[in-house]
């Protein structure tokens, strides 16, 4: 009798491969620069490839966490008031009298419990929806930095703190060498360990991952503390790049975070999504927008052509969901 074998590997299909989301958004990203070099004479050099990411790139950080909460199937709505209630109290820390590199360690610590306390809030409260959670919080963290600073803007930072937003190593500008670091971290992280494929568990079926032994109380509240590293990560770039803090600074981050990973590919429904995706998402809203900021764009329409992005994005998803559950019946 002639032996038999069975393979799981799936035959590589070429076709599969080059109509997967992250080209649609590379060819986006090349119509981008296309297009912004025909509106703008200053646009298409080398100085700008490496100085413009220095305007956008601080919100960036809390994109790599929020992938995993969408992955989860959760939202947070809370990074961006993590960020301002970080800020503060890092200026708040500083003229205290504590040196600067204190702060910024008490303010690394600070912004993780807050993202710790939206992880605690939702185990011990499942009966309450993430959205739910992270829009009180979201409101309790910018309260507390309203009522510790005000309307008042406090600074007075040391010259060398500039050097995280403006500073280079070698060529590059030491926030893109983090931001680029960060990214490797999190994507080995999210597709090379067991944590990474027990979040995708999750956010295809939560109950499944339960009953197999998964601690899912444990990954939400790990979650929720890299979502707090994060945000204070961004507080620190976005205070050095500013100079100086305010209770209202990083309004609507948490929006420009959410289109970015939803732009990248990631099901809001949970359980899919890479993070080759929302990383081309960051670029291209960010070169978008400093594209049409050349130009004295009117923010109006930078908002609009945002918004058409994420609509063809929703749209192009629900097609290939859909696709693939007539082909599944």
């Amino acid at each position: 009798m002639s032996e038999r074998t069975l393979s799981i590997e799936q035959p590589r299909s070429w076709k599969k491969f080059f109509f997967q989301w992250e080209w649609l958004l590379f060819i986006i990203f090349i119509l981008i620069h296309t297009i912004n070099s025909l509106i703008s004479p200053y646009y298409l050099n080398i100085d700008t490839f490496l100085s413009a990411p220095m305007n956008f790139l601080d919100k960036a950080f809390i994109v790599l966490p929020m992938m995993l909460v969408i992955i989860l199937g959760n939202i947070d709505i809370s990074v961006g008031s993590i960020v301002a209630f970080t800020s503060v109290m890092l200026a708040v820390i500083f003229n205290a009298g504590a040196p600067m590199p204190l702060a910024l360690i008490l303010a690394l610590l600070i912004g993780t419990i807050c993202g710790g306390v939206n992880g605690v809030l939702q185990v011990k409260f499942k009966e309450l929806p993430a959205m739910i959670v992270t829009l009180s919080t979201m409101t309790i963290f910018r309260g507390i930095a309203y009522v510790i600073l005000e309307d008042r803007a406090a600074g007075g930072f040391p010259s060398w703190f500039s050097f995280f937003a403006w500073g280079y190593i070698g060529p590059f500008p030491f926030i893109l060498t983090a931001f680029v670091i960060a990214a490797v971290i999190f994507g080995i992280l999210l597709h090379k360990t067991g944590f990474g494929r027990k979040i995708y568990g999750m956010g295809s079926n939560l109950m499944a991952c339960k009953y197999s032994g998964v601690k899912t109380d444990r990954i939400l509240i790990i979650v929720g503390l890299l979502t707090g590293f994060m945000s204070a990560v961004t507080a620190i770039f976005l205070t050095s790049r500013m100079g100086s803090t305010r209770p209202n600074v990083a309004l609507g981050y948490e929006l420009d975070v959410i289109a970015m990973v939803v732009l990248g590919g990631v099901s809001t429904s949970g359980g899919s999504g890479r993070i080759a995706g929302p990383l081309l998402a960051v670029f291209i809203i960010g070169f978008l927008n400093y594209g049409l900021g050349l130009v004295n764009m009117s923010a109006q329409v930078i908002l609009i052509v945002l918004g058409l992005l994420l609509v063809l994005s929703v749209l192009v998803m629900n097609l290939r969901v859909n696709k693939r559950g007539k082909t599944s019946v």
